[in-house]
């Protein structure tokens, strides 16, 4: 084997320090914004789901609510002034649990969330106590480092980063959880921490009610490639060559791998659906328009935009996906308009 393999890194390991060090370095995540900093209407309609979702669930005396990669936090305050105003029996049952690794955006959840609610915070998804659990997950997946394979005319190699370029190393072929046809000389990328959070949710909620959210820039195809991309102050860069800790690096997530991974451990699967199709079936539109109606005509004008950049083919509406997974027993969630995937 050829002798700088062992300076070499395999790419997830590479992906998981970086994002590690930006987020605990860059507190205010200044690189991008998330749908929740773009309108309040998001995460107001994400708390009225939650409120479904809840009442759909028998409405437990006590209910976790979580998120995972939860940012300012602006997406829980949203959903939690939402829960206070329209559902106070929630309100009193609920505990608010994140899954965040970052101290200073620990901090700076605190500080949002402390009208409302005392969060707990977790590492992992998987240390979130037991219990009836509502999760929301907008733009986590994304951050989860990945694998990337490619089939030569000499077999299966994998990416490894060594001197802030890829280089191919011989291995043995990947394992995917769907059926799809893999191309020679494509590069296929395996998330296996998502997959894994995946199965350990599905596997909770076999016995205890719970529904998951998921909201991300991805494919719902069996497309393969190399999708991997950074932002360093507010503009594209390249991955590899940034200086480490300086970039947040990024994938499209599979979410035909990550339904598969559902059904086959048995949990109810919903989507996915566009962002745009999704938030239109929540109410985006009647409840920007209820707000735009008591603001001044610039205010009003920025609502209407903000809802429009969510939801427009050609902006976040088709690009961004959702999907959500849930305990077999309980009733379809709010905003998809399909069944249970079989």
């Amino acid at each position: 084997m050829a002798p700088h393999i062992y300076h070499a890194e395999r790419l997830d390991h590479f992906m998981a320090r970086v994002n590690a060090q930006y987020y605990a370095e860059t507190p205010f995540l200044s690189d991008f914004i998330t749908a929740p900093e773009i309108s309040q209407v998001f995460g107001e309609l994400l708390g009225a789901w939650a409120i479904t979702v809840w009442q759909g669930m028998g409405s437990p005396a006590k209910i976790i609510l979580a998120e995972a990669g939860p940012g300012r936090g602006t997406l829980m305050a949203d959903a939690l002034r939402v829960i206070t105003r329209q559902a106070p029996a929630m309100a009193q049952a609920l505990s608010v649990h994140l899954v965040e690794t970052s101290p200073r955006l620990r901090q700076v959840q605190a500080e949002i969330l402390h009208p409302y609610a005392q969060p707990v915070w977790h590492k992992h998804v998987d240390d979130i106590p037991a219990g009836p659990m509502i999760l929301l997950a907008n733009e986590f997946l994304d951050a989860l480092p990945v694998r990337q394979f490619i089939q030569t005319n000499t077999g299966w190699h994998e990416h490894y980063v060594a001197n802030k370029t890829l280089e191919l190393i011989s291995c043995a072929p990947p394992i995917l959880p769907d059926s799809r046809i893999l191309e020679p000389n494509t590069v296929v990328e395996v998330c296996e921490q998502a997959q894994h959070i995946v199965r350990d949710l599905a596997h909770r909620f076999a016995h205890s009610p719970g529904v998951a959210l998921f909201i991300d820039y991805g494919h719902d195809t069996n497309s393969t490639g190399d999708s991997l991309q950074a932002l360093r102050h507010a503009r594209p860069t390249h991955p590899l060559k940034a200086e480490e800790g300086e970039a947040d690096l990024t994938t499209h997530v599979d979410f035909t791998a990550l339904l598969a991974v559902a059904r086959k451990a048995e949990a109810a699967t919903y989507g996915t659906e566009n962002q745009g199709d999704f938030l239109q079936h929540l109410g985006i539109m009647e409840r920007t328009e209820q707000l735009a109606g008591q603001a001044s005509p610039q205010d009003a004008a920025m609502l209407r935009s903000a809802a429009n950049r969510l939801v427009a083919p050609e902006k976040m509406g088709h690009l961004f996906k959702v999907m959500a997974m849930a305990s077999p027993t309980l009733p379809t969630p709010p905003g998809f308009t399909k069944g249970p995937v079989a």
